[in-house]
C-alpha cells in the first residue's frame, strides 16, 4: 500500500510518454556500440572526439594504477589529495588561461558546490532559462533568489538586472553550449551586461570543452573572453573522454571554493589515474585541431542534410543537433524504429525539455565517417 503512489505516477509517465528505462552498452564507446547484444551506430553519445577509448588515454589510466593504486582514499581535504589531481590542475588552469583549477568529482557536483559556495539567501542568480539542471539546483541549494530570463534573451536579462541594487552580489550563469538545443549562448553580450551592472560571470563548458575554440578551450576562448568570466566550470566526461570536472578562475576562487564548496570539501576525490588519465586527454585536446575539424564537418554536413529533407534543427550549431518531433510518444517511437535499422538515436521528451518540445536529440563525433551519416540520414528519410 505504502508504494501505491509510485506505481500510480510510474504509469502516467507511460501513458504521456515520457517513462524512462535503462539499456545496456556492453562494448566500449564508439562510433558504434553493442547495445542490447545488437551491434547498432551510435549518434547519442558525448564522447565528441572518440577519445572516450582512445588507447595513449587508457595506458595513462592503467600506468598510475599500478603508481598509485585505483581509489584516492578520501576527501582531498583529508588525505586523497594527490600529485596526479594538482598536476591535472595546472594543466587545465593553463589551457584555460587562468590563475588556478579546482577539479571536482563531476559536472553536477561542480554547478551544485560553485553556485551554493558563491550565493546565499541575500544574492541573486540570473540563470537562463534552458540551463542544465545542476545549476538550478545549485541555486536552490544555495538559498538564492533565482531571476529566469527565456532562453538567449538579452533585453529581459538586461531589465532583470537594472532592477536589481549596485552593491548586491548577483551571478549571471549560462551554460555555453545548450546540451539539447545546440546552440551557442550570446557570451559577448551577456559579459557586457555584467560588467555595466557589475555582476559575476558563470560559464558552464561541458558540451564547447575540447569541442571549441583554438585550442579546445570552449566557447570562452573562442570569443577570447577569458578576462571578462569569472568561472569557467566544465567537464573531463565527455569530449574528454573521462570523468570529472573542473572550476578554473583566480587563486582567490580556487581557495573559497576550497573552503566553502561543500560537494567538493564532502566527497571522496576522484581516482588517480582518472586524473592521470584526463591529462593525456588535454594534451590530444590542445593538439586536436583535425579532430575539431572533423567535428565541425560532420555536423555541419548532417545539419544540412536534415534541413533538406525537411526536418526542424532548431537554432542548433554544433555537433549538438536535435531534429523536433513535439510529441513525446511519435519520438520513443521514432527512436525504436530506427534502432530496428541498427541506429541508436535517444529520444529527448519532457521533463528534460519543454512540453511540446519532444526530440531526437543526435549527437555527432569526430569518428563518423561520411557513410555512418549517410546511413543515418537513409534511415531518417523513410520515416
Amino acid at each position: 500500500m505504502k508504494t501505491i503512489f509510485l506505481q500510480k505516477e510510474l504509469q502516467d509517465r507511460t501513458s504521456l510518454g515520457i517513462y524512462r528505462t535503462l539499456k545496456t552498452v556492453d562494448s566500449p564507446q564508439g562510433r558504434e556500440i553493442t547495445l542490447e547484444g545488437k551491434r547498432v551506430l551510435n549518434f547519442s553519445s558525448n564522447d565528441y572526439l572518440g577519445l572516450a577509448n582512445d588507447a595513449r588515454i587508457k595506458k595513462a589510466a592503467l600506468e598510475m594504477i599500478e603508481e598509485f593504486g585505483l581509489g584516492s582514499g578520501a576527501s582531498r581535504l583529508i588525505c586523497g589529495n594527490m600529485g596526479p589531481h594538482e598536476r591535472l590542475e595546472e594543466d587545465l588552469a593553463l589551457l584555460k588561461k587562468t590563475e588556478c583549477a579546482l577539479l571536482f568529482s563531476s559536472g553536477y557536483m561542480a554547478n551544485t558546490g560553485i553556485i551554493q559556495a558563491l550565493m546565499d539567501r541575500h544574492c541573486t542568480v540570473l540563470s537562463d532559462k534552458l540551463n542544465h539542471a545542476s545549476i538550478i539546483d545549485g541555486i536552490i541549494l544555495s538559498r538564492a533568489k533565482l531571476l529566469r530570463y527565456p532562453h538567449g534573451d538579452m533585453p529581459t536579462l538586461q531589465k532583470l538586472l537594472m532592477g536589481l541594487g549596485l552593491a548586491e552580489r548577483k551571478l549571471i550563469v549560462t551554460d555555453s553550449v545548450f546540451s539539447m538545443d545546440g546552440d551557442k549562448a550570446p557570451l559577448k553580450e551577456i559579459v557586457e551586461l555584467a560588467a555595466r551592472y557589475e555582476a559575476m560571470v558563470m560559464v558552464d563548458e561541458a558540451h564547447a570543452f575540447g569541442v571549441l575554440g583554438a585550442s579546445g578551450g570552449g566557447l570562452v576562448e573562442e570569443l577570447g573572453l577569458g578576462a571578462q568570466v569569472d568561472i569557467q566550470m566544465g567537464t573531463l566526461s565527455k569530449a574528454a573522454g573521462c570523468f570529472g570536472a573542473y572550476a578554473c578562475g583566480t587563486k582567490v576562487l580556487r581557495e573559497y571554493l576550497i573552503n566553502k564548496s561543500r560537494s567538493f570539501i564532502y566527497t571522496t576525490a576522484m581516482p588517480p589515474a582518472l586524473a592521470q588519465a584526463a591529462r593525456v586527454a588535454l594534451k590530444i585536446i590542445v593538439e586536436g585541431n583535425q579532430l575539431r575539424r572533423n567535428l565541425q564537418e560532420n555536423a555541419r554536413y548532417l545539419r544540412t542534410k536534415l534541413q533538406v529533407i525537411g526536418f526542424n534543427t532548431m537554432n542548433s550549431s554544433t555537433p549538438i543537433i536535435p531534429v523536433l518531433v513535439k510529441d513525446p510518444l511519435a519520438a520513443v517511437d521514432m527512436s525504436k524504429r530506427l534502432l530496428q535499422q541498427g541506429i541508436f538515436v535517444q529520444a529527448i521528451r519532457p521533463p528534460t525539455v519543454p512540453m511540446g518540445t519532444a526530440r531526437l536529440r543526435l549527437t555527432v563525433t569526430a569518428t563518423h565517417t561520411k557513410d555512418d551519416l549517410d546511413q543515418l540520414l537513409n534511415a531518417l528519410r523513410k520515416l
